[in-house]
């Protein structure tokens, strides 16, 4: 217990900048969600699996991620840490609430507002990815799957590992979606134009708060 205690107070910045990150991606996702113009590749898994499966969103972002996390545990476990299990519990529930209060609030979004929404969603998810990533508290359960890949089992270079598993996310997501009994001409709004731009502008811009933001609060 003690040094459970002495970590939570020699980690109290990281541990708070991890679950600020989580629960301002998770707000991201809820607002990506509502523009209906794309989402991040996993987020697109994610939203097939929640057309075909009647549970909860939360819900069943735990389950996928506990799967992640149960092959992660088996093939290396050094990328898990505090922050990969705030990430599994709070982000799928989080983003729920926000996706419902949103609704609520704007139960019928015009081109505009989601092209806004759009917008807005891929600078906030940038700027809590960059507070959870300089943390370095552990990586998310589906970034943990690239990294196993690539560093421990030699498969090729991270970079590469990760546009092929973003690609099946993507892939799988679609078809899911289309399974659930959703039109083709629906897909976009799960993989569309803000899939690509997640994937273009996501690092330079985290890239930017990781610099003037994330890394200034860590070491003030």
């Amino acid at each position: 217990m003690a040094r459970i205690i002495g970590y939570l107070k020699e980690n109290r910045r990281r541990i708070l900048m991890s679950l600020a990150g989580v629960i301002i991606c998770a707000i991201s996702v809820g607002v990506f969600k509502l523009a209906a113009l794309g989402v991040d590749p996993f987020q697109s898994l994610m939203s097939g699996l929640d057309s075909l499966i009647p549970i909860e969103f939360g819900t069943l972002y735990v389950i996928v991620n506990a799967v992640l996390l149960l092959f992660s545990i088996i093939a290396d476990r050094h990328n898990i840490g505090i922050a990969t299990f705030i990430n599994l519990f709070l982000l799928g529930y989080i983003t729920q609430f926000t996706y419902d209060l949103l609704q609520r609030l704007i139960p019928s979004p015009s081109m505009a507002v989601r092209v806004i929404c759009l917008i807005i969603g891929i600078v906030v998810i940038c700027f809590g990815s960059s507070l959870y990533m300089t943390a370095d508290l552990g990586v998310s359960t589906y970034d943990a799957v690239a990294i196993v890949m690539s560093g421990k089992w030699k498969w090729g270079k991270f970079k590469y590992i990760r546009i092929c598993t973003d690609l099946v996310c993507v892939a799988a997501g679609c078809i899911l979606f289309v399974l659930a009994g959703n039109p083709i001409g629906e897909i976009p709004t799960i993989a569309g134009i803000g899939t690509i731009i997640t994937a273009f502008f996501m690092g330079p811009l985290i890239d930017l708060f990781n610099k003037k933001i994330a890394r200034p609060i860590l070491i003030s």
